[in-house]
């Protein structure tokens, strides 16, 4: 779907890499996405941290949990 973008167009990739499922060893699209675009001009990539979150307030603590945890 990279490469389905229309002249004038703006494409939004949504995904979160705390949350891959695939076995380990097996590469997620999305982080090798971000690896391979990351140098090209017009192309940005935004990240949340736990302050972002707008679930129930125990929802950002836990995220604050992991990414401590690294």
């Amino acid at each position: 779907f990279l490469t389905r973008l229309g002249e004038g167009s703006r494409m939004v990739i949504t995904g979160d890499r705390t949350q891959v499922d695939l076995p380990r060893g097996q590469a997620s699209g999305l982080t090798e996405a971000e690896r391979l675009l990351s140098g090209i001009d017009s192309i940005a990539f935004n990240y949340f941290t736990a302050k972002d979150v707008v679930r129930h307030p125990l929802v950002a603590k836990i995220i604050e949990a992991y990414e401590k945890d690294g």
